[in-house]
C-alpha cells in the first residue's frame, strides 16, 4: 500500500511549475513505452541465451535484389505455379463427385488418360515458364559454379532412384 501511494506522489522533477505546460504525444508516450519494453525484453533474452545479438540480413537482402517480381514473366510463372495444383484437385474432386469426364468421354479410362494428359501438358507449360523467367532474371554468382551444378545433378539422380525404389 506504501509504495502505491509513493509512486501516486509526484515528484519535484516531474511537477510541472504553474507556467509550464506539459506536452506529450501519445505516439511519442507509445513508442518509449514500447522501445523501453521491447530493449529490455531482447536483453533478457540475449542473457539467457535464446537470442544472437546480431541477425545478418544481408543474404536475404542479396537474394531479394536479384529477383524482380515486377517482371510479367514472373508474374505468369507464379500464376502457372499457383494454378496447377488448384486445377488437378478441383477437376480430381468433379470427377469423383460427379463422374462427368467419365461420361463426356464414354469410359473412366479414356479420361482418366485425357486428364493425365493435360495435368502433363501444363506442367510442361508451368516448367517452360519457369524457364523463361530464370534466363530472364539476375544471376547470383554463387549459384553459378560447375560444383552447384554438378550437387543438383546428384541430388536429382538421387531423389529419381528413391522414388522409383519407393514406388516399386
Amino acid at each position: 500500500m506504501e509504495r502505491q501511494e509513493e509512486a501516486l506522489e509526484a515528484t519535484p522533477e516531474t511537477e510541472p511549475k504553474d507556467d509550464q505546460e506539459i506536452t506529450v504525444s501519445v505516439e511519442e508516450e507509445e513508442a518509449t513505452r514500447g522501445e523501453t519494453v521491447d530493449n529490455v525484453e531482447f536483453e533478457e533474452a540475449i542473457e539467457e541465451g535464446d537470442v544472437e545479438e546480431t541477425a545478418d540480413m544481408s543474404l536475404l537482402g542479396e537474394v531479394l535484389k536479384l529477383v524482380d517480381v515486377y517482371d510479367p514473366r514472373f508474374c505468369v510463372a507464379v500464376i502457372a505455379i499457383l494454378f496447377n495444383p488448384f486445377f488437378w484437385n478441383v477437376v480430381a474432386r468433379w470427377e469423383h463427385r460427379t463422374r462427368g469426364l467419365s461420361r463426356l468421354f464414354g469410359s473412366p479410362f479414356l479420361a482418366c488418360y485425357c486428364l493425365g494428359f493435360l495435368i502433363i501438358l501444363l506442367n510442361v507449360y508451368r516448367s517452360h515458364s519457369m524457364a523463361v523467367v530464370m534466363k530472364a532474371q539476375a544471376r547470383w554468382e554463387m549459384l553459378d559454379r560447375p560444383e552447384v551444378f554438378y550437387a543438383g545433378v546428384g541430388l536429382i539422380v538421387a531423389g529419381t532412384l528413391l522414388v522409383s525404389w519407393l514406388g516399386l
